[in-house]
């Protein structure tokens, strides 16, 4: 799978704010490197997840070399990690690679 999906928007300390924090729609973030075994592992989780709530949220990854700023802001000590956004606040965080069970429960109560 390559890391490329037209449903999954690259975003960085530049944009965030307009396509994470302003989002009609709730936003999973995720925070990865691509250096990161875990961040390849779940990222066709991620994938999926783009695709299967497609119209309901909207999801993005911020390479956290490239965006340190926003990494900084929240605080993001390790990678992966995955953050809910509904209406510019955090509404949900897992750590860690983690089963896309676990993942879409969180997702599902942002909704």
């Amino acid at each position: 799978m390559s890391e490329k999906n037209d449903k999954i928007l690259a975003v960085d300390d530049s944009n965030f704010e307009a396509e994470v924090l302003k989002s009609e729609l709730p936003v999973l973030v995720d925070f990865w490197a691509p250096w990161c075994g875990p961040c390849r592992a779940v990222a066709p989780i991620v994938h999926e997840m783009a695709t299967e709530y497609d119209g309901r949220l909207k999801v993005v990854k911020i390479d956290v070399d490239q965006a340190q700023n926003v990494a900084m802001k929240y605080r993001i000590m390790s990678i992966p990690t995955l953050a809910v956004f509904k209406n510019g606040d955090v509404a949900g965080l897992i750590i860690g690679a983690q089963p896309k069970k676990r993942i879409a429960q969180m997702v599902d109560k942002a909704l």
